[in-house]
């Protein structure tokens, strides 16, 4: 086929789809559609794992390995990790993950410069340590009583209830995951010397220092000391709250 038949069919090709191919042919290649990719099918959502714990522990702990670097500015408190073994279904290294996360948010009790946060390991130096606990070990380590439903800090020990960790509050009004980052932030502005609160004013968010966990007083849920920076105060004191029956754990 000459050079000029060439340039002929491109500027028919349009029209016949036909092209320079082989001489010796002739023939119109068939057009052959592309084919689309094969859609990937959506990955399944992994079930939620389902936690146990009895109404009351042996007291044997299980910790999460220790980090290096602290998070924030300031003097560096060092916090150890427990999580009791009775408790199944939650892993040391999954629970100090999300306290790890509350701790270095910039909401969280380092927006004031003057304290940062850094895990240590099981055996290390530290300066106070976060529990995970049966509602019956909550009692033995807080010593101020036995409620069973309530968590608490006792010197350098922060309790936190496991029965509350995994149900919650009723009438709370934000999702479980917002508890739980007010559950550890409450407890530890406790250790760093922080008293109760209450609502400052109705209809807006609660101090993390008010027991959220047995009323909100007109207030809303609300798991951070600091809102754009500044941190939200409420007058010191308690509610007359009743606290709820103990819990009896889940089989």
């Amino acid at each position: 086929m000459s050079v000029r038949r060439c340039i002929a069919g491109a500027v028919l090709g349009a029209i016949t789809l036909s092209g320079c191919g082989t001489a010796a042919s002739g023939t119109v290649a068939p057009v052959v559609p592309s084919k689309s990719p094969a859609r990937s099918s959506p990955k399944p959502k992994p079930k939620p794992v389902r936690v146990t714990y009895p109404a009351d522990g042996g007291g044997a702990f299980a910790a999460a390995k220790g980090e290096r670097a602290p998070q924030g500015r300031g003097r560096v408190l060092r916090y150890r990790v427990l999580v009791e073994k009775d408790i199944k279904g939650i892993k040391p290294a999954a629970f100090a993950s999300t306290v790890r996360a509350t701790l270095a948010d910039s909401r969280g009790w380092t927006a004031s410069g003057d304290v940062s946060f850094r895990r240590v390991g099981r055996d290390e130096v530290r300066d106070f340590t976060i529990y995970l606990v049966t509602p019956g070990t909550r009692d033995e380590l807080c010593q101020g009583g036995r409620d069973g439903y309530t968590s608490c800090r006792n010197g350098d020990r922060v309790v936190l209830n496991v029965a509350r960790w995994v149900k919650g509050v009723p009438r709370y009004g934000a999702p479980l995951s917002v508890y739980r980052q007010y559950l550890v932030n409450h407890e530890v502005g406790h250790r760093l010397g922080n008293g109760h609160e209450k609502c400052p004013d109705k209809g807006g968010p609660a101090p993390v220092m008010q027991q959220q966990t047995l009323g909100l007083h007109g207030c809303r849920a609300n798991p951070w000391p600091y809102l754009d920076g500044e941190r939200l105060r409420g007058a010191s004191g308690v509610y007359d709250d009743p606290v709820p029956e103990p819990d009896r754990g889940v089989a």
